[in-house]
């Protein structure tokens, strides 16, 4: 405490800025015996602000004992800079799964990239619908690339990734199940206007949702999902035969579908350099692939695949009479789907355009850069 003579008690206890100095103080101010900034500085407010330099910001901002913590005040118009930059750094953080439940059973989806108010309203909306063995979380790239110009929803197939994915003798799992279950939540989220992204299992579920919906469906980007008999390959032989007998033992010769080494072979077959693949991806989909119960689960929809090359005439009928834009962009090298499957679609719709792409049955995951320029140019020229 500042001692003073001639000032009054209470400016004396509160260390009066003028102590000394005022008509009242005789001599010379003395120094404080206490440190700045253990005491109420010169000038502070009630509140607690402190006052500085000569910028005006605080020189501490510690908490002092028994009062609220200190504020610090800074040049005009520098809060609005820091909360402009926070945004900047919550727009660069990647989109994470946000739950939504349709008729009572959870599923998972990834936001729509650049999150409300960063995204034009007038921005073409783009649904992406994964494939096996993956989920959602292999649109990671392409999301991040398109997320500023596109808005993006990105479900989670009921089995895979983070939707429930109860047992087989508990759920029927079908292809028109799982476009139930996409259907109840595109409805849920009032989108009513929407391209589709379709890959392997995604195919069969967005075609069948375009048949329910032609009116609302804008366009459609294929990435090695098929709907042509010439692209089914002779990897589907053995699971023809599964198709035709699905005896225990044509059970057991496809129960290794869900192996780690058959997941690996699926992202890297037909890459000319497999550095381009993260090996996070397989790790990911392996350790959900072998939750208890889902080899049950993957070999029921693998059965039900059998539904899908019968209504292939008919999805052809759909782009032929609809004609909505098409956008095919395959992996060349896939061992899955030919890529004449992809220039099949030329046949139906005239104005499709097919790209392929030295890659293998992921192209949007090793030339993640080279889709996302496609697609986008595509998106954007469809109408709203």
């Amino acid at each position: 405490m500042s001692r003073t003579t001639g000032c009054s008690r209470g400016a004396r206890r509160r260390g009066c800025a003028r102590a000394g100095r005022c008509a009242g103080g005789r001599g010379r101010r003395r120094r404080s015996r206490r440190p700045p900034s253990a005491g109420r500085r010169a000038g502070a407010s009630a509140r607690g602000f402190r006052r500085g330099g000569r910028d005006g910001v605080s020189r501490g901002t510690g908490r002092r004992r028994g009062r609220r913590p200190v504020r610090v005040r800074g040049p005009p118009g520098w809060r609005r800079g820091r909360r402009a930059e926070g945004a900047a750094r919550r727009g660069r953080r990647r989109s994470r799964a946000r739950p939504a439940r349709t008729r009572g059973r959870p599923t998972r989806r990834r936001g729509r990239g650049g999150g409300p108010g960063r995204t034009s309203p007038a921005a073409p909306t783009l649904v992406l619908l994964h494939g096996f063995p993956t989920s959602s979380v292999v649109y990671g790239p392409l999301i991040g690339a398109l997320r500023d110009d596109v808005h993006l929803i990105a479900p989670d197939l009921p089995g895979f990734g983070h939707t429930d994915a109860p047992a087989a003798d508990a759920w029927d799992y079908t292809f028109d199940h799982l476009t139930d279950v996409v259907d109840a939540l595109l409805e849920r989220l009032g989108v009513t206007r929407y391209a589709l992204h379709v890959h392997d299992y995604g195919a069969p579920v967005g075609f069948r949702l375009a048949l329910r919906h032609p009116e609302r469906v804008t366009g459609i980007v294929s990435q090695n999902g098929n709907a042509y008999e010439e692209g089914l390959t002779p990897f589907w032989e053995p699971i023809r035969t599964y198709w035709a007998d699905p005896s225990p033992a044509n059970t057991a010769a496809l129960g290794t579908v869900i192996d780690r080494d058959a997941v690996h072979w699926q992202y890297t077959h037909g890459v000319p350099d497999v550095e381009r693949v993260d090996p996070s991806y397989e790790l990911h989909d392996h350790a959900l692939l072998t939750r208890p119960g889902n080899a049950g689960v993957q070999l029921a929809l693998l059965l039900d695949y059998r539904t899908n090359p019968p209504l292939y005439p008919v999805w052809q009928e759909y782009l032929r009479t609809h004609r909505p834009p098409v956008l095919a962009v395959w992996g060349a090298n896939d061992n899955i789907f030919a890529a004449a499957g992809a220039e099949a679609f030329a046949r139906d719709v005239p104005d499709a355009q097919v790209h392929l792409l030295d890659a293998g049955h992921f192209p949007f995951v090793t030339h993640a850069a080279e889709s996302a320029d496609l697609i986008r140019a595509f998106l954007r020229a469809l109408p709203r």
